[in-house]
């Protein structure tokens, strides 16, 4: 039997005990270490993520211990690993262009299934990637960065670049972090004075933006009119995902990396114009998460300043209501399980 942390409806968190998990002969038995708690597990708990049903163990930015593995895994019984959520089938045209993360079939642990926020779980031998020189908290950080690190790739940034990071969130801050990483000017727009404060003195972001009705007139000034090479979204905002197309330069590129349940209108117009490139970012890939973990063993991931606020198993549904509040201060919160 195991302590499973279970969302059964929006506000609601309760431990329950449920028998361990029986791994099928392609599966990896992890003990789950280290969890860290990311929007979507805050928006699921909100009752605001359209992707799942309740009840639902959330978790999906996971680092573990292996239990058990197959022969020719290349894991054996005592390895340190972390998890690849994003459970693509392999087959389909998406996975055959070697784009598993935007598989046709795509199942996400802790939102289209059950997640790590348990004492074990069963995962496919193919998502499961071992660790050596990164810590269990480093390791459960490696999701939420690569996510950052994936959208970044896709912009093709170049070195001198401009680049505008919209969202000082998390996945913002792994933008900024993995842009400025590839060599790009990197400016940060949110309202929150200290996401922009981490941002300017965790990831040398050079120029940093409070969000106000002159924030038009700050950015053309900043750029003496030109705007910004590349412009990242990571707000969650349908209404900044359409200001932001007025910040990209002409020849430019907008990556939006938030999702919503909305429709995104621009002007066309000003899109032809600027002979404008319009890019979605979405989860990552392996070459994301080894980009990240080389970064972090290199020393160029802050972790430490990351990782603000962390709890156990058992005290998270106490604790996930007050992290939720901007006034707490979380960055990244890890549970240990």
């Amino acid at each position: 039997m195991m302590d499973v942390l279970v969302c059964a409806a929006p506000g609601e968190l309760k431990i329950e005990r449920r028998p361990a998990p029986e791994p099928g002969p392609d599966e990896v038995l992890l003990r789950v270490r280290r969890v860290g708690i990311c929007g979507t597990d805050m928006h699921i708990y909100r009752g605001t993520q359209p992707f799942l049903s309740y009840p639902r163990v959330m978790g999906h930015e996971l680092s573990g211990e292996v239990v058990s593995a197959p022969a020719a895994s290349g894991l054996a019984k005592g390895d340190h690993a972390y998890v690849m959520p994003y459970l693509s089938c392999g087959t389909c045209p998406a996975c055959a262009k070697g784009k598993p993360n935007c598989c046709m079939n795509i199942r996400v642990l802790g939102v289209h299934m059950d997640g790590g926020l348990c004492e074990f779980l069963a995962v496919p031998v193919g998502f499961v990637r071992k660790i050596d020189g990164v810590g269990l908290d480093e390791a459960a950080m490696v999701e939420f960065l690569a996510i950052g690190a994936h959208a970044v790739r896709r912009a093709r940034i170049e070195p001198g670049q401009s680049a505008l990071v919209v969202g000082a969130g998390p996945i913002g801050i792994a933008a900024t972090l993995f842009a400025k990483l590839a060599g790009a000017t990197v400016a940060v727009l949110d309202a929150r004075a200290d996401r922009l404060a981490f941002c300017r003195e965790h990831l040398s972001a050079d120029h940093v933006v409070t969000l106000s009705d002159a924030t038009p007139t700050a950015l053309a000034a900043l750029t003496d009119g030109a705007f910004f090479d590349v412009v990242f979204d990571a707000t969650g905002s349908a209404a900044a995902m359409q200001q932001g197309f007025a910040y990209v330069g002409h020849g430019g590129t907008y990556v939006l990396i938030s999702v919503v349940s909305a429709d995104i209108t621009f002007s066309d117009p000003e899109f032809h114009k600027r002979e404008m490139s319009l890019l979605a970012s979405r989860n990552a890939t392996v070459e994301d998460f080894d980009h990240v973990l080389s970064a972090i063993k290199a020393g160029k991931v802050p972790t430490a300043a990351l990782n603000t606020h962390k709890a156990s198993l058992k005290d998270l549904a106490d604790a996930l209501p007050g992290w939720m509040e901007p006034s707490a201060g979380v960055i990244k919160a890890i549970v240990s399980c």
